[in-house]
């Protein structure tokens, strides 16, 4: 026979219980519970089982065992995770990889009916079509201002409705008219709100960021420092070659307009003076065609381009080389 513990004794236990995870589990899952019941939370804690463990319990009670924690153990990067627990939680304590738990918890979901007084987590549309239900129901679809028809000896729905929207809560004609049809619009799990990891907190959006993400935002951090720096002239190391191509140009700019001359200059200046060497690959073609072009000049010309051409790309490779 088992013998009954007395309340006292069983907050002693859950301090113990919960002291021993926080001194095993450096990852925790702090995980929303709304609407979960015990069988479907068994049956999260069986797909769990091996490497994790899931733990609940009123919020008062684990925030006292985690500030007598911290105390015990100077540990007190784990009171970030006191301003966690808030409302309906547990915590799911893990070794393993924190996507592949994650995921796991968010497979365990089950579908419920819409009950009255419930705050719709989506957006809940009827669909148009036959419903079978006989025409002395009517009256529920009329109430909502459904628009119907008899069809063949029921009612058939015309249009689709949005019937309830997220974050309203379920009316009584909305909740019966589901019923009747035979609909359980939502599904409720544990849903995992933050995670813990050595001490930091951080979203679990972040558990699903691929490589190509973080080079994105990376890419995206580096361009706004350099316009940054740009911007009140600072030199980084982010800007550093716009500041010098910059310069490049402004010291370009001035061997132009002026005889002042350098060696990057020098090359610019030559194809300044003389357009001749900015011939392109298409010149030929268009030579060809005029008629009047003696044929002496449209051989020269073609045995002078390819050195041109190659001329003019090393002079740009030159340029900012």
């Amino acid at each position: 026979m088992a013998v009954k513990l007395s309340k006292m004794q069983k907050k002693v236990n859950y301090d113990a219980k919960l002291s021993k995870l926080l001194d095993h589990y450096t990852q925790i899952l702090v995980v929303g519970a709304d609407n979960v019941g015990s069988n479907q939370l068994q049956c999260i804690r069986q797909g769990l089982r091996g490497d994790s463990i899931v733990l609940m319990g009123k919020n008062t009670m684990m925030k006292r065992t985690i500030r007598l924690h911290a105390q015990k153990t100077n540990n007190s990067e784990i009171l970030n995770l006191v301003p966690l627990l808030v409302g309906n939680v547990g915590l799911v304590f893990t070794k393993g990889d924190l996507k592949e738990v994650s995921d796991v918890v968010a497979k365990y979901k089950v579908a419920a009916p819409a009950r009255v007084g419930l705050v719709a987590p989506i957006d809940v549309i009827v669909p148009p079509g036959n419903t079978g239900l006989d025409p002395s129901q009517t009256s529920f679809f009329q109430v909502l201002n459904i628009p119907t028809k008899i069809n063949k000896g029921t009612v058939e729905i015309l249009t689709p409705v949005e019937l309830i929207q997220k974050g309203e809560k379920v009316g009584s004609s909305e909740a019966a008219l589901l019923t009747k049809l035979g609909r359980k619009p939502f599904s409720y799990g544990l849903i995992v709100h933050s995670v813990y990891e050595n001490g930091s907190v951080f979203s679990p959006e972040v558990l699903y960021l691929t490589e190509d993400d973080l080079i994105e935002k990376f890419n995206t951090g580096l361009s706004q420092v350099a316009a940054f720096s740009l911007g009140i002239n600072y030199p980084s190391l982010a800007a550093a070659p716009h500041m010098i191509i910059n310069g490049y140009k402004n010291l370009l700019s001035v061997a132009v307009a002026t005889e002042y001359s350098f060696k990057l200059a020098e090359k610019v200046k030559e194809y300044l003076k003389d357009p001749s060497k900015f011939v392109t690959a298409t010149t030929p073609v268009s030579v060809a065609k005029d008629s009047s072009a003696p044929a002496a000049v449209e051989k020269e010309q073609k045995k002078e381009e390819p050195q041109e051409s190659s001329e003019e790309e090393g002079g740009l490779m030159g340029l900012f080389d």
